[in-house]
């Protein structure tokens, strides 16, 4: 009976403890998340390949205003609730759940593609091909906004699969920092200025216009080119020329037999050569036109 008593008593000390946990700030303490180095994902090399963040695509080459160029191969994060982002320009966009679910996701949102552009001006960075989310890719549209220092400053996601991120830059604080034009080259420059005049002298359409402005964008690496490329096959031309002079002489003596063979068979049907099928050819033609000469109406006597 007194082992019994025990027990009880023993179960119910290791209750109150427990209970004293939850109930005494003193003794409770806030769980904390233990977040993932900032190389996580597609830079980290210490992790399994399995586990690794798979690319679908490579990242399209850096283009656009050049004193946007040294953000290349930088990385900026930022925590929203239990996500944490990470933005690297020109590179690729990444999210992680820090959470302690069994399916936790940790993903890519995108893949640096393309500028978005609109009267002359860039207005955002669109990084698609991120992973599946349903019967679509993540994609992301980051809008570059002024200010004092570098920094990413917002994520949300307008729509399923396709979220909107704002990164903050003293980069693009100047009026011109994000005109298009000044990127060109001098040659793209004057195809932009003819497109111009054509639209404004009314020879092309609104729609001819952007098409040619597209495919200068394509040509400044700002947009990603979807014309298909066909390379053409390559069709060896005749030579007319000889390895040698034997098998020169060779040629010569094929071509001549080939030439008196050809007569014979001529000669054997009673068929005249060429030249003499044209001067036969030639005096039946002086005659009539002198007949028709003679005429007095140009036309000759029906009997």
């Amino acid at each position: 009976m007194m082992f019994v008593c025990n027990r009880i008593l023993h179960v119910i000390g290791l209750l109150a403890a427990c209970l004293l946990l939850f109930v005494t700030p003193g003794f409770a303490g806030k769980m904390k998340i233990v977040e993932e180095p900032n190389t996580f994902g597609l830079n980290n090399p210490f992790m399994a390949h399995g586990s690794r963040l798979q690319p679908r695509v490579t990242p399209s080459p850096v283009s656009g205003p050049s004193h946007l160029h040294p953000l290349a191969g930088k990385c900026f994060s930022f925590t929203e609730a239990t996500y944490k982002y990470e933005f690297c320009p020109f590179h690729n966009i990444t999210q992680h759940e820090q959470t302690f679910r069994w399916n936790a996701y940790s993903g890519i949102l995108g893949i640096w593609q393309e500028w978005e552009m609109a009267n002359n001006t860039f207005t955002g960075m669109w990084m698609r091909e991120g992973d599946a989310c349903g019967g679509r890719n993540r994609e992301t549209k980051v809008l570059l906004v002024c200010s004092a220092s570098s920094r990413l400053a917002q994520v949300s996601e307008p729509s399923t699969c396709v979220y909107s991120l704002t990164f903050e830059t003293p980069l693009v604080c100047h009026p011109h920092s994000l005109l298009v034009y000044p990127t060109l080259s001098e040659t793209l420059q004057r195809e932009w200025d003819e497109a111009e005049q054509a639209r404004y002298e009314g020879l092309i359409t609104e729609q001819g216009y952007n098409n040619l402005l597209r495919d200068i964008f394509e040509d400044a690496g700002l947009l990603k080119s979807h014309k298909v490329k066909v390379k053409p096959q390559t069709v060896p031309a005749a030579s007319n020329t000889h390895d040698s002079l034997q098998k020169c002489t060779e040629d010569l003596q094929k071509e001549r037999e080939e030439t008196e063979r050809l007569r014979a068979l001529l000669t054997q049907h009673n068929i005249p050569l060429d030249g003499q099928q044209r001067e036969v050819k030639a005096e039946v033609t002086v005659t009539v036109k002198d007949q028709r000469l003679r005429g007095d109406d140009g036309l000759m006597d029906q009997l």
